[in-house]
């Protein structure tokens, strides 16, 4: 698992490249004379000029969901689960300020992770030159993925097998989600109509495109691709009126019959980050086609899940199994509250497991159900515990014979948004280990994070 950091050369479209600094140049006075309280307001005024917003104080108007161009044919409703449908938390919990709710499904548009609220918040901090979106912001626009030259690479079938064997499209179909998800954003924040029609071409190339997956990877590569993607059509769909009725309706054709049927169910005999990354792509879907019992049915998946990839001591004295059956704990015998069931793998796919539990949370959230209150002691305990290794605290010879592998990343903004920012809640350790790695970056199914969640540490 690579860090991807991939920062290029500045883009000839960079948004604030294109700013225009006016310059004041201040009349020199006469020889022995002083300067006055006139020339100090005119300097004032050089000063407030030259630190003018680089981004437009708004976005564009929110599409209303009866003409965001819904699929012409009903998508199928996922068979409803046996259990008992998800427990809606208070409106208040729900950041919809800027969004709409459809008439039918009752579903928060954008509501994928991220909301207009969310972007409207980074757009004043932006404009404030306020840390860290400010910073978060400069990182994405000049990453390659926001290059308008950027150029779709569609394959009729990603074939992905285990270890990269075979590798025919895998990192080109995930690579053009995160350009999609980049321009989307882009478009939101600079209302530069350039960025919303590259992010249209490369979802439509794919949307043309895609017939299947295959070979052993083919479940956790749809979930790479489709988390991200489906963010981009959702924030885009919502957002830009160019955007066509029958793109629309191809991408979501897409979702449904390529996507769909490899990530419902999740893999709940696979490693916990493959069932959570597998699961966050399925919620996002369920979203976008406004299928209340497909996201019912993901909410039940990750809550199965939750237990039994996250240790607590009332568990007793061996973690929960899942439901599929025993999956490995990379040898480990003694437990503690917050040890994952990949933390003896490594950390790089523990950082993974818990970045998909929170973006499943988080897009439940939006469309109010509190995930998070759930997840609260399981998910607090792991990130504290794992930010202390991280950070490199010495790791007891009783834990994964003494040493932790790989780095771990992405660091948590959006679990570190909702238990800070929101609930106010003191994590010090994950708060040291944002603070240190800081911008979230962007590869597989996450991108931006600190630019979309970054909490005030």
């Amino acid at each position: 698992m690579a860090r991807v950091s991939e920062l290029s050369r500045l883009g000839p479209r960079d948004p604030a490249s294109r700013m225009k600094v006016v310059l004041v140049t201040v009349a020199c006075l006469s020889v022995g004379a002083t300067i006055g309280s006139a020339v100090l307001e005119s300097v004032s005024a050089q000063t407030a000029a030259a630190e003018a917003p680089i981004l437009p104080t708004a976005g564009p108007p929110v599409l209303d969901p009866a003409k965001a161009a819904p699929p012409e044919t009903p998508a199928p409703q996922t068979p409803a689960p046996t259990t008992p449908a998800p427990t809606t938390s208070s409106p208040e919990a729900s950041p919809t300020q800027r969004s709409v709710r459809h008439p039918v499904s009752g579903f928060v548009h954008p509501g994928v992770a991220v909301t207009l609220d969310h972007l409207e918040q980074a757009r004043e901090r932006i404009n404030a030159g306020e840390q860290p979106w400010a910073e978060a912001y400069r990182v994405m626009s000049r990453s390659q993925y926001a290059d308008l030259d950027w150029q779709p690479r569609p394959r009729a079938v990603v074939e992905c097998g285990y270890h990269s064997n075979p590798n025919h499209g895998c990192g080109e179909e995930w690579r053009d989600a995160v350009a999609a998800y980049t321009h989307a954003l882009l478009w939101y924040l600079t209302l530069d109509q350039d960025h919303a029609r590259k992010s249209a071409e490369i979802i439509d190339a794919w949307a043309s495109t895609l017939r299947a997956h295959t070979h052993d990877n083919a479940p956790l590569q749809a979930g790479w691709s489709a988390a991200t993607l489906v963010r981009a059509a959702e924030l885009l769909r919502y957002t830009y009126p160019g955007w066509s009725s029958e793109s629309i309706n191809r991408a979501a054709t897409m979702f449904r019959d390529v996507y769909l049927p490899l990530v419902r169910n999740g893999a709940p005999r696979s490693d916990g980050n493959w069932d959570l990354i597998i699961l966050d792509a399925a919620i996002g879907i369920a979203v976008f086609l406004d299928d209340r019992s497909l996201f019912n049915h993901v909410i039940q998946r990750w809550r199965a899940r939750l237990p039994a990839y996250v240790y607590l001591s009332s568990d007793g004295s061996r973690p929960v199994q899942p439901p599929a059956g025993p999956v490995s704990w990379y040898g480990q015998t003694r437990f503690v509250d917050g040890l994952t069931q990949e933390t003896c793998r490594d950390l790089g796919h523990t950082a993974w497991g818990l970045e998909a539990l929170a973006q499943v949370a988080e897009t439940a959230w939006i469309q109010g159900v509190d995930l998070f209150a759930e997840a609260q002691p399981r998910l607090i305990a792991a990130l504290e515990l794992h930010a202390g290794y991280a950070l490199g605290d010495a790791v007891p010879g009783w834990l994964c014979g003494g040493a932790l592998k790989a780095t771990f990343q992405p660091i948590p903004e959006i679990a570190y948004h909702h238990y800070h920012g929101r609930l106010g809640l003191e994590l010090p350790r994950t708060q040291q280990l944002l603070q240190a790695g800081r911008p979230q970056l962007a590869s597989h199914f996450y991108a931006w994070g600190t630019l979309t969640h970054g909490a005030s540490s």
